[in-house]
C-alpha cells in the first residue's frame, strides 16, 4: 500500500501528538455553560419537532398534512440520532454529569440496543479506525471499498446491498456487534449471541410499537397513513445517516491498513491513522447540524469525546496542522463525496485492484516545506 508519511519522523509524530493534545486540552478546559446550554436547546428543539410532526399526522390522510408530519418526523429522527444520540453515546457529554444526557443511560430512537453500539462502535471502530480485518465497518462486512480487501463473486451486487442497506440502515447497525463473520465461521460465543439477539428483537419490539402501532392508532382512521409516514421517516433518517457516515468514511483517497500497523503504535501515529482515515464535508451550520457535525469526520475521529459542537471550532487548526506536516485533509462537497463513494463501491464490486489513485478530496495535498520537529 502507498503510504502517504514516509515522511515523517518519530520526532514528528512526538510533536503531532503534542500539538493535538494540547488542542484537545485546551477544549476541555474551556468547556461550560454555553456548551451545556447548546445540548440543552438542542434537546427542546428536536422534541418539539417530533410532537409537532405527531399532532401533524393525527390528519395524515389529507396530502399537505401526511407531507408535512412526515417531513418534520424524519427531521426530528436525524436530529436525535446524529446530533444527541450519536454524540451522548460518545461521551461528549458526560462531564456535565447529568444523568438524563449521559452516555451510560441514554437510549436512542433506533432499533440498535445503545450497548451493542457503544461496543462496536465507540471501542472497536475508534480504537482500530481502517485496520483491515479488526476495524468491522470497512465495508460493514458486506462491501469491498477498498483493493486491499479481497475480493468475491458476491461482491458483484454490492451497490444493490448497499442501497438496500442505506434503507434499513438502522437494521445494519443492529446487527454489527453480532460479528457475522465469527458466526459464519463457528468462533461466536452462541450464549452471548443468542443474548444480543435477544436485546435486539426487545429494541425492534419498542420502536416498531411505538412507530407502526401506537402512534398510528392514535391517529384513529387515519391508521394506515401515518404508519406509511413513520415508516417514510425512519426511511429518510437511515438513507440520510448512511450517506454522511459513508462519505466520512470512504470517499476519495481515505488510507487503510494491515494490523501490523498496531504493532507499537505510538499516540502520534494513531492521530496520524485517523487523520488519514477521514474525510470531511463543507457546509454551513445547518449541514453541519444536520449530520450531527460528522460532517467534520476528521475532527471526530481524532477527539471522539469532545462536544460536537466545538468541531468546527478547532478544525482549522487540524487543517493548519496538516499543513504543517505534510498530511493530507481529506475534504469535498457533499456531491463530491457522494460521488466518490459510490465509484469506489461500483469499482470494487469487480475484481482486481486498481494502480492509480481514487479521485482525491478537494483539497489534495499541497506541497509545502516541511519544518523540523522541535
Amino acid at each position: 500500500m502507498t503510504s502517504t508519511t514516509d515522511h515523517l519522523t518519530p520526532e514528528d509524530y512526538e510533536a503531532i501528538a503534542t500539538e493535538l493534545d494540547a488542542l484537545r486540552e485546551e477544549i476541555v478546559d474551556d468547556l461550560g455553560e454555553r456548551d451545556a446550554a447548546y445540548i440543552h436547546r438542542i434537546i427542546r428543539v428536536q422534541r418539539g419537532l417530533e410532537i409537532a410532526a405527531r399532532a401533524v399526522l393525527l390528519g395524515s390522510s389529507l396530502p399537505p398534512a401526511w407531507i408535512a408530519g412526515t417531513a418534520t418526523l424524519a427531521v426530528a429522527k436525524i436530529l436525535e440520532n446524529m446530533e444527541i444520540g450519536h454524540n451522548v453515546m460518545h461521551g461528549q457529554w458526560d462531564w456535565m454529569r447529568d444523568p438524563k444526557i449521559h452516555s451510560t443511560t441514554w437510549e436512542w430512537d433506533n432499533v440498535s440496543p445503545a450497548e451493542q453500539w457503544k461496543h462496536s462502535h465507540n471501542f472497536v471502530h475508534h480504537t482500530f479506525t481502517n485496520i483491515l480485518g479488526k476495524d468491522k465497518d470497512v465495508g460493514y462486512g458486506i462491501l469491498r471499498v477498498t483493493p486491499e480487501q479481497e475480493w468475491h463473486w458476491a461482491n458483484i451486487p454490492q451497490p444493490v446491498y448497499n442501497a438496500l442497506l442505506a434503507m434499513f440502515f438502522e437494521y445494519g447497525v443492529a446487527l454489527h456487534d453480532l460479528e457475522i463473520d465469527k458466526i459464519r465461521a463457528g468462533t461466536n460465543d452462541p450464549e452471548e449471541t443468542r443474548a444480543k439477539l435477544r436485546a435486539i428483537g426487545r429494541k425492534i419490539r419498542r420502536q416498531w410499537g411505538k412507530d407502526y402501532l401506537a402512534f398510528p392508532l392514535l391517529s384513529g382512521p387515519q391508521f394506515l397513513s401515518t404508519l406509511s409516514a413513520n415508516f417514510t421517516a425512519n426511511a429518510l433518517r437511515n438513507v440520510w445517516a448512511h450517506m454522511i457516515i459513508f462519505c466520512g468514511h470512504f470517499p476519495g483517497d481515505i488510507e487503510v491498513f494491515e494490523e501490523e500497523r498496531l504493532d507499537g503504535e505510538t499516540k502520534g501515529e494513531w492521530y496520524v491513522r485517523q487523520l488519514l482515515g477521514s474525510a470531511n464535508i463543507t457546509g454551513g451550520s445547518l449541514f453541519h447540524l444536520m449530520t450531527g457535525n460528522l460532517s467534520h469526520q476528521i475532527e471526530h475521529h481524532l477527539f471522539p469525546d469532545l462536544p460536537s459542537n466545538r468541531y468546527a471550532e478547532i478544525a482549522p487548526r487540524v487543517r493548519a496542522l496538516c499543513e504543517k506536516y505534510d498530511l493530507p485533509y481529506h475534504t469535498g462537497s457533499l456531491s463530491k463525496q457522494v460521488t466518490s463513494t459510490w465509484k469506489k463501491i461500483f469499482r470494487y464490486a469487480l475484481p482486481g485492484p486498481r494502480t492509480e489513485q481514487s479521485e482525491p478530496s478537494e483539497p489534495d495535498r499541497a506541497p509545502v516545506e516541511r519544518p523540523v520537529a522541535a
